[in-house]
Parts: structure tokens; C-alpha cells; sequence
């Protein structure tokens, strides 16, 4: 069988506990979108996890909500759906009454369910440790690059190893360092490129060369005032433009249901946080549809 699934934390602990249960001989880590757009081949040899439902998949795990802009799963499917802090805490739940060894994996599982759900305290964002601080280092939105193999080491050894020996690898360390390292650089752009907009803090990063290496919670603590954000980028090869919008994990009093709102344009989400991806052409009077929505709801 093969795995497919996001390329951050919630994923890997996905990973962690299918890879444990069930005989994945390949693991494929892809975006959202590229379900909702068809852009990926799946069959009924494919588990899905943490992504939308794809109606050939074999198996199918997700915390997100279902909006009109993915495909409608059937009443019985195999797999678990369920709103839930994280798709991991939907697969553990799927595979631990049968499989209580999985037990083992419950403060990876905790720690998930915090990031995931952005439940995270100041210390967590301005000096991250354990599982959390790994999770920032493989998400995609950090910054950092390159992360499949990276992935796949950090699934071999979340099964085996200790977080004590795990934080110590090499590789682990690396990406720590460069975090770190540049953490004033990237408060520096995320002031540049910010602006304040009623309750909305707006982030267009599409004027830098690249996107800053950093800590994408870190906004909220420059923006207090601000209790959601709309954080814009370039997809692909600039072809296209990449949304984010996520409630304020300190200032919560946002009202918008964000994966619905970026369901209208193409994409998804839960309550606190979603993503879409623009057309060209369409991008600029879109956003600010987006922002003109945030601040409507307050």
C-alpha cells in the first residue's frame, strides 16, 4: 500500500501510526490542493491522511471540514472522519483498541493535537521545544526546504528512538540552527511586508526573492491587536498565488469559519485556519475579498 498524506507534523504522526498498523511500502507527501485539483493519481491501494476525500483511495483519515469545493465522502467508507484536533488523533483512534502498543506514541500525539490546533502558549512560539520545535522544522510554511527525506527520516526514527536522541540528530540540529539563526531576519520581513487592516494583519511575502525562514506563529505577537491573519505567497513557479488565513492563536475573537471561507475560493480548512490557491488574473480583487470578509465578520 501507499501512504498519502501532508509533509508536517500531523502527517508524520499520521505516518507514524498507519506505518505501524498497516503493510506501506511507499509514502507520497503532497498539498491539499492537489487533491481538490486531481493533480495526483490515487487508486484503492492508497491510504489518505490529513487531506481531502478522493473517491478511489482505499482508505481515508481527516479532522478537516467537508466543504462543497472537495469530494463528498460516502456514509461507509474505510477510514475514520471526524472533527478533531488533528487527522492523527482520528487515526489513533481508528487503530488503538486494537492495537494498544500504539500507546507508546501518546505525548507525540498530545503535541500534535497542540500544534496542530494552534493550542500553543508565548513560550511554545518565542522559544519552541520538543515536539513542537520538531514540527516547526518540518513544516512546509517555515521555510526550510527540502523536506521529504527529512520526512521519512524522522518517521524511522519517531518509531524507535526517544525525542531526547531525536532533537540531537544531525539533521535535527541543522534545521534548529538555521530556525534560530534567522528568527530576526524574518521578524524583519514580517513587519516590511505587513500591514494592519481593522482586525486583519495582512502579509504579502511575493515582493521578496524568497520566502524568510521563521516561525509562521511569530505575526501574532508582533500584530497583537490583529486576530486573524491573511498571509499571501507565490505558489509554484509563480504561476499561480498561494493563500493562508489563520485565526490569531493568542487574540481569539475571530468569528470566521475559515475553511469555509477558503472553500468559496477553491480550497479548505477547519475553523481556525485554510488555505487556497489564486489565479493570476484573479488574485489582487480576491484577497481583498478574503480581508473585506475577515473584517465584515470582526
Amino acid at each position: 500500500m501507499r501512504l498519502v498524506t501532508r509533509g508536517d507534523l500531523d502527517g508524520l504522526t499520521c505516518a507514524v501510526l498507519i506505518t505501524s498498523c498497516e503493510d506501506v511500502r511507499a509514502i507520497e507527501l503532497i498539498h491539499p490542493q492537489d487533491v481538490t485539483d486531481k493533480r495526483v493519481e490515487i487508486g484503492p491501494e492508497d491510504i489518505l491522511a490529513n487531506l481531502p476525500y478522493h473517491p478511489r483511495c482505499g482508505k481515508w483519515f481527516d479532522h478537516h471540514l467537508l466543504t462543497d469545493s472537495n469530494e463528498q465522502p460516502p456514509e461507509r467508507f474505510e477510514g475514520r472522519y471526524g472533527l478533531a484536533p488533528s487527522a492523527a488523533r482520528v487515526v489513533y483512534e481508528y487503530y488503538q483498541p486494537a492495537r494498544p502498543d500504539l500507546k507508546r506514541f501518546e505525548p507525540l500525539l498530545a503535541e500534535t493535537d497542540r500544534l496542530d490546533a494552534a493550542q500553543l502558549n508565548l513560550d511554545d512560539v518565542l522559544d519552541p521545544q520538543g515536539y513542537i520545535l520538531l514540527g516547526l522544522t518540518l513544516d512546509p510554511r517555515t521555510g526550510l526546504g527540502a523536506y521529504k527525506e527529512y520526512f521519512l527520516l524522522l518517521l524511522e526514527k519517531l518509531k524507535t528512538r526517544p525525542l531526547a536522541e531525536i532533537m540531537e540528530l544531525p539533521e535535527v540540529r541543522e534545521r534548529v540552527q538555521r530556525l534560530r539563526a534567522q528568527d530576526a531576519e524574518f521578524r524583519e520581513a514580517t513587519l516590511r511586508c505587513s500591514r494592519l487592516d481593522g482586525n486583519v494583519v495582512v502579509t504579502d511575502f511575493r515582493a521578496l526573492d524568497s520566502l524568510p525562514v521563521g516561525n509562521r506563529f511569530l505575526v501574532y505577537t508582533l500584530f497583537p491587536r490583529a486576530n486573524v491573519q491573511v498571509r499571501v505567497h507565490w505558489g509554484p513557479q509563480r504561476q499561480r498565488v498561494a493563500v493562508a488565513v489563520g485565526h490569531s492563536i493568542f487574540n481569539r475573537t475571530c468569528r470566521t469559519k475559515v475553511g469555509e471561507l477558503m472553500s468559496t475560493y477553491g480550497g479548505g480548512g477547519h475553523r481556525g485556519a485554510g488555505t487556497c490557491v489564486l489565479a493570476l488574473d484573479r488574485a489582487e480583487a480576491q484577497v481583498a475579498e478574503i480581508v473585506a470578509a475577515l473584517k465584515a465578520a470582526g
